[in-house]
């Protein structure tokens, strides 16, 4: 666990995420929370000398950040088009059942998904008064159409989610590229601030303008597929190309391109409206 400034810390220890926790003299707000549920108490433990937690913000509906969520007795925020992901999935997930490249993959079967629903939602933004501290959520879509910020202008961070990802891909397939170009060029204007991934915890802004750069052949590459008529299939190929370039370790290298291929096929399919 890591103070990156006075009062918040980020852990990058647990599977597939980077969760990070807010404290004011009123409590604690939690940014996402660890996929398994005793990693979710190791981490509430390691909290307690902060104080006790007030609120859960999930950044979107990704399964490795929401699942766990499921065990914390504690008020949820997120956007409303992540509750409404959430509120359609089933009670029980098989992470087997449709893998993504995502550490929730490895989930044999979890049953109360239900309970991991946000209670608290909005659209655009929402102000969080922890004591004297002030937290903003800002709705920024891109990487889902639901993806949220945390900021907090006192310390001058903000939490940015799956927004940057540096040594491995994101996972693309409820992507919205044009909007997630729009919300990096709004995360270029936050000059000073330090900028929490939800993979690479610390960010540069170099890996803000690498990750538009990735970004921008997308879209191209599809077309060119689109104009070919090539079929779903195909949009595999482009994973390996696209991933030249990023340090990926051996071991996980796998995972990522499974990651991207899924995603490129479900962005393919819905961009130009191709059957599976």
């Amino acid at each position: 666990m890591r103070e990156i400034v006075r009062g918040v810390v980020i852990e990058d220890k647990f599977p597939g995420i980077v969760v990070g926790a807010i404290a004011s003299e009123a409590g604690l707000l939690l940014v996402d929370c660890p996929i398994r549920v005793e990693d979710g108490r190791e981490w509430l433990s390691r909290l307690s000398d902060f104080g006790r937690p007030r609120y859960l913000v999930l950044l979107d509906a990704h399964p490795d950040r929401v699942l766990g969520a499921r065990a914390l007795d504690i008020p949820t925020l997120a956007h409303d088009e992540t509750r409404l992901t959430m509120a359609a999935w089933p009670d029980t997930f098989k992470g087997a059942a449709h893998p993504i490249g995502a550490e929730a993959d490895r989930l044999k079967r979890i049953t109360g998904v239900s309970k991991a629903v946000p209670e608290v939602t909005f659209s655009e933004e929402l102000e969080v008064h922890l004591g004297e501290r002030v937290v903003e959520l800002w709705h920024r879509p891109g990487p889902t159409p639901g993806s949220i910020w945390v900021v907090l202008h006192d310390v001058r961070v903000a939490f940015v989610g799956d927004m940057v990802s540096v040594n491995e891909p994101p996972y693309l397939g409820e992507a919205e590229i044009d909007a997630w170009l729009g919300s990096l060029a709004d995360l270029r204007e936050l000059a000073g601030y330090k900028l929490v991934s939800s993979h690479d915890g610390l960010i540069r802004n170099s890996d803000v303008n690498a990750m538009g750069r990735f970004l921008r052949k997308v879209p191209v590459r599809l077309a060119r597929m689109a104009d070919r008529s090539q079929p779903l299939e195909a949009a595999a190929v482009l994973a390996p190309k696209l991933m030249q370039g990023m340090k990926v370790p051996a071991a996980r290298r796998e995972q990522a391109l499974l990651r991207l291929e899924t995603g490129l096929a479900r962005l393919y399919r819905r961009t130009y409206g191709l059957d599976a």
